[in-house]
């Protein structure tokens, strides 16, 4: 991919928590409307990657772009600016604060002042919520938690999404809801990353995906053949 096609790039980045170098000169790209996989079994640097695009870790080296702008040295809040939405492993919504709180106070054009993702297509597209409006966060199970984090990224109206842990410890029918709103985004043209345990269904659903292995790019391309997923399931110990 060249770097006038990527909406977000990434260079020889590595990451340092303290002592531990977790990420060693990583590469990544994702293009405008595209899914990508982002996989690895855990503690192998997905979380950090992701944190380390969004500005989270500061200690980092490399070169990260976001719509060709350089944004090595940028901060969550310019990241968030930038176009790019998050959706974190835990949730991270505000616990006090109703559904329709939750959902307005992230509501926000898009950087070309677009608002194609306004409070009542997040509501069509989760009717859930909508049964829950006046219920605070901390009322909502883990589903509806979820339900309520990818609503409020979709609500800033951005360029990319990056979900970390999309169905993680949710029922099974909610883990369908989530997967079918991944596949709306895809649709609707945003850009993803998605880190999820099933890789079956990330190779699925994603264009390509990426492996992490001790914090290094080891496999990346599509994943559509039985080869492709045996080598999959040998880098995942799966």
């Amino acid at each position: 991919m060249s770097p006038a096609a990527a909406l977000i790039e990434a260079r020889g980045v590595h990451a340092w928590y303290g002592s531990s170098h977790v990420l060693h000169g990583v590469d990544l790209a994702l293009a405008r409307g595209e899914t990508v996989g982002l996989l690895g079994r855990n503690g192998m640097g997905k979380s950090t990657l992701i944190r380390t695009l969004l500005g989270h870790v500061r200690e980092r080296d490399g070169r990260i772009a976001i719509a060709g702008r350089d944004m090595s040295k940028a901060r969550p809040h310019e990241v968030a600016r930038a176009g790019v939405a998050y959706v974190p492993e835990g949730r991270g919504i505000f616990p006090n604060l109703s559904v329709r709180e939750n959902l307005l106070m992230a509501a926000r054009p898009s950087r070309d002042g677009g608002r194609d993702w306004t409070f009542e297509r997040v509501i069509g597209t989760f009717p859930r919520l909508g049964q829950r409006l006046g219920h605070f966060g901390a009322q909502l199970s883990g589903g509806e938690q979820q339900m309520l984090s990818i609503g409020r990224a979709l609500l800033t109206n951005p360029d990319a999404i990056i979900l970390d842990e999309a169905t993680e410890g949710l029922a099974p029918l909610i883990v369908q809801e989530i997967w079918r709103v991944i596949a709306a985004i895809r649709a609707a043209g945003i850009a993803a990353m998605v880190v999820d345990r099933d890789y079956r269904r990330v190779a699925a659903e994603a264009d390509r995906v990426v492996v992490l292995q001790k914090g290094r790019v080891v496999l990346e391309g599509p994943a559509r053949t039985a080869e492709q997923h045996a080598q999959l399931a040998t880098y995942l110990g799966v």
